[in-house]
């Protein structure tokens, strides 16, 4: 491809980001398979430049604004893909061919307004500028402002700075199929340099983007991608060979995975779901691990039946709820802008019903474990305050006291839940939160 060619391209799967209400690398995917004659390397530049784009959306926008771009974003932000390309290339330092502005085909036009601030941002020396405010800085939702700053404090530009960065690779060893040494040297062979991480005893952290796709370690089913935020979930979960055990929301089977070969594949792990093809979309993945002690059900909500007739019989009940993902942003950009008001509070409500519902397999003596990849405080500790509340049948095991019981590397956090950021931890935001049932 042409570099205007690669530049129209970015701007159609901006575009496509937009008007959708899917994740950006779904809009995405089905942008290239729909276009098969473009070729990994133009398929890679496009998507960094998409990706580029999505992080700086909020400093981008304000840029255009402040300039009073002839095609700045609406007051939704709606609109101005092709002027947000354009002024992140200045950015990046890539000065624009001058073939990019002839021709009818061109991906600009030679427009005057255009080309005046194009000289304007190209006088430019970086992104941020003081005036900005600092949820433009920052790249969030000014709505969020009151929450953040009071859940993060004097802390919220370093915890927001570091979830606009790319988040590293982070992989869980397979211990069905190898020791993290093994996999480290199966990588090593590869020439791949993996290193272990600092807190979970499973993972290993890549630098450098690989398609695994194509490495024979993963195809072998000795590590699997998970972050290490979420490995630390599955960690506290601490199921045993040949319990009972229940990973509630199972979606594609990234902690179900973790959960059977911590049991050793002895026991029963049952991995549920209401989405008949999330639970389907796992039994790849189950049998690349050589994972063989899951049943998938699916499951029909508070009202399933299978849930009555289970109640009091799993030793672990694992309940990876449904959240706003704000954890995750630093690996989708895109899903903070789709985010409102009126999201958070319809999935706090269906957060709490859920939980409510999970409640009724765990046995007594076993241990209920409520997690997120949110970092709001409504999702997470309001969330389990209400249901202790609800339920004095319950109580939270503060994480430090299952810590040095699990692995030798230094707790995270001083108590009494698992709350994991970024900036703090190195890993995706996460929040977990173990509870145990009262024996009978």
């Amino acid at each position: 491809m042409t570099p205007a060619a690669r530049l129209q391209a970015a701007i159609e799967v901006l575009s496509e980001i937009e008007k959708s209400a899917k994740p950006a690398d779904s809009v995405a995917s089905l942008y290239f398979k729909q276009r098969r004659y473009i070729g990994a390397k133009d398929r890679r530049a496009v998507a960094e430049t998409v990706w580029r784009v999505l992080r700086r959306r909020a400093r981008l926008d304000w840029w255009l604004e402040h300039l009073d771009h002839p095609e700045r974003p609406n007051a939704e932000g709606k609109g101005g893909s092709r002027a947000r390309v354009l002024a992140d290339m200045i950015f990046e330092g890539i000065v624009p061919e001058p073939d990019l502005f002839r021709g009818p085909h061109s991906a600009y036009p030679p427009e005057p307004p255009e080309r005046r601030v194009l000289d304007m941002l190209a006088g430019q020396k970086s992104l941020f500028h003081r005036d900005m405010p600092p949820h433009v800085k920052g790249e969030y939702p000014e709505w969020l402002t009151p929450r953040l700053t009071a859940l993060f404090g004097d802390r919220l530009d370093a915890e927001m700075g570091a979830m606009r960065d790319e988040a590293p690779l982070d992989l869980r060893v397979n211990t069905l199929k190898a020791t993290r040494e093994e996999a480290v040297r199966a990588l090593a062979k590869e020439g791949i340099k993996a290193e272990p991480t600092a807190l979970s005893p499973l993972g290993l952290r890549l630098y450098a983007r690989v398609p695994l796709v194509q490495v024979q370690a993963w195809r072998n089913g000795l590590i699997e991608v998970q972050d290490e935020g979420s490995q630390l979930v599955a960690l506290l979960t601490d199921p045993k060979p040949g319990q009972a055990v229940v990973d509630y929301c199972a979606g594609a089977g990234g902690k179900t995975l973790a959960l059977a070969a911590a049991m050793q594949n002895k026991g029963r792990l049952v991995a549920c779901d209401v989405a008949e093809w999330r639970v389907d979309r796992a039994q790849d993945r189950l049998r690349r691990a050589g994972v063989h002690n899951v049943t998938r059900r699916v499951i029909e909500g508070e009202s399933d039946k299978w849930i009555k007739r289970s109640a009091g019989s799993f030793d672990r009940v694992l309940v990876d709820a449904p959240c706003t993902g704000t954890g995750t942003w630093r690996r989708n950009p895109d899903a903070k802008w789709q985010l409102g008001e009126t999201d958070l509070q319809e999935l706090v409500v269906r957060q709490g019903a859920i939980l409510d519902s999970a409640a009724r397999l765990t046995k007594p003596g076993g241990r209920l474990v409520y997690a997120t990849c949110s970092i709001m405080r409504e999702e997470n500790e309001e969330r389990i305050e209400a249901f202790l509340a609800a339920h004095p049948d319950y109580r939270p095991v503060p994480v430090p006291e299952l810590w040095a019981g699990l692995t030798d590397t230094p707790c995270p956090v001083p108590g009494p839940w698992l709350r994991l950021s970024p900036q703090a931890h190195g890993t995706d935001g996460f929040f977990a939160a173990v509870l145990e049932k009262a024996s009978a």
